[in-house]
């Protein structure tokens, strides 16, 4: 039975059909946090993102397609997030096991970076074929072709809210103006959270957010206002309140591996800030199975108040 939590969380999507909303249902009533109204998905977009040997040769296993949906069972994750090449090599193996969201769009690092565009690698149709749950896509909002992702998005959400499907945003700020310690930003994220929300996304992921502020005219206003900024929890109830005042279900990434100490720190400040959960991919797949199934476990415990 839906527990009350997720009703309340489906409520808050007044437009969706029953389609996108039953696969919204899936990834909130799967895993080891089922019914909880909280979200740990592993995300392996990486080998395209960063490249094979920066993102695998850490855990050589990882190398294997199958290794990561095997990873996303064993710990009881919500979802398994990847790109299309990486879905099809287990979408057979691993029908029905756990829900699927397929990333659409894809850049790689043999470009200059300043102004990113990625490029479009995967549809609606190959993610209804491969029996998933929600598409993904991201958007770098700082950039100079950001309005190119935007439209691009639009039609793709279109077409997969038509559907049945979930939409999940990366919303990762980046570009020519924004500094490097910018693109981590409190108001910064704080805007690419309500981007995300504002371009329809069901699901929006961004990075954790720093107490530094990029926008001199928001220091302004955040300092005018006694915006809390100053710990953890307090930036991570912002970012929540900037998407839509909590009704819509906003998750963080883990960034690159670090220790777990400090992972479980950053878990503790979105589950006391009122955020909905993590995406934890490098951290994941880059340790041994048997640390990563750990630490996943233990992060899905702090979750579930358990410690």
């Amino acid at each position: 039975m839906m527990s009350d939590r997720v009703k309340q969380i489906l409520g808050w999507y007044e437009s969706d059909n029953p389609g996108s909303l039953a696969n919204l249902r899936r990834m909130l009533g799967t895993g080891t946090l089922a019914d909880t109204g909280k979200m740990v998905i592993l995300p392996v977009d990486q080998g395209f993102e960063h490249g094979p040997a920066r993102s695998f040769a850490p855990n050589p296993p990882a190398y294997n397609p199958h290794y990561h949906f095997e990873l996303a069972l064993e710990a009881g994750c919500n979802a398994y997030a990847a790109p299309l090449g990486f879905i099809e090599a287990g979408a057979r193996s691993f029908a029905g096991e756990l829900p699927l969201i397929l990333k659409l769009n894809n850049h790689e690092l043999l470009h200059d970076e300043r102004n990113p565009m990625p490029a479009i690698t995967a549809s609606v149709e190959h993610a209804l074929r491969l029996g998933c749950a929600a598409i993904g896509f991201t958007v770098y909002p700082g950039s100079a072709l950001n309005n190119g992702m935007y439209e691009q998005f639009q039609a793709l959400s279109e077409e997969a809210k038509a559907a049945g499907l979930a939409v999940v945003i990366w919303s990762y700020p980046r570009g020519e103006n924004l500094s490097k310690e910018g693109e981590t930003a409190i108001d910064v994220c704080a805007y690419a959270a309500q981007i995300a929300c504002q371009l329809g996304a069901h699901v929006v992921k961004i990075k954790f957010p720093s107490a530094h502020l990029e926008q001199e005219a928001a220091r302004k206003v955040y300092e005018k206002e006694k915006v809390a900024i100053a710990q953890p929890a307090e930036r991570i109830r912002h970012i929540v309140q900037s998407a839509f005042d909590g009704r819509r279900i906003v998750i963080f990434s883990g960034g690159a591996i670090k220790g777990e100490a400090g992972l479980f720190e950053e878990v503790k400040a979105i589950r006391d800030g009122g955020g909905f959960g993590s995406i934890i991919g490098r951290n994941a797949f880059q340790r041994p199975r048997k640390d990563a199934v750990a630490m996943l476990k233990k992060i899905m415990n702090i979750y579930a108040g358990k410690e």
